[in-house]
């Protein structure tokens, strides 16, 4: 039923996790793309199954339950996002900080100059 669902949808999109829907099988949704895979395997610490067939993300296909440690590592969108602004904040933090303490240390310079002047 998952694979005749799929192939109404997109064929060649999901074609990829066809050959996982052999026997039983179970479907997670979820926007943010590691919460499947983190809920796993948070479940096997107390128990061996489910095991991972397949993964579709983004319109990558995940094949295997041994891909399920790299689908739990993957970043969320939100994650991502804040990680770039991170990086754009720190430059403009480090210059802040070189101005600010050369400024001080300037301002210490001329002041040991007009005390060896007078």
């Amino acid at each position: 039923m998952i694979k005749k669902a799929l192939q109404k949808l997109d064929a060649s999109a999901y074609d990829g996790l066809f050959t996982g829907l052999k026997g039983t099988s179970a479907i997670m949704f979820s926007e943010t793309a590691n919460l499947p895979a983190k809920l796993i395997t948070e479940f096997r610490k107390s128990s061996d199954k489910p095991l991972l067939k397949a993964a579709w993300i983004d319109s990558s296909v995940f094949v295997g339950d041994t891909q399920l440690a790299a689908l739990a590592s993957l970043k969320s969108k939100n994650e991502l996002i804040a990680d770039v602004i991170m990086l754009l904040q720190s430059p403009a933090k480090n210059v802040i900080s070189q101005l600010s303490s050369s400024g001080q240390k300037l301002t210490g310079i001329l002041k040991t100059l007009e005390t060896r002047n007078a």
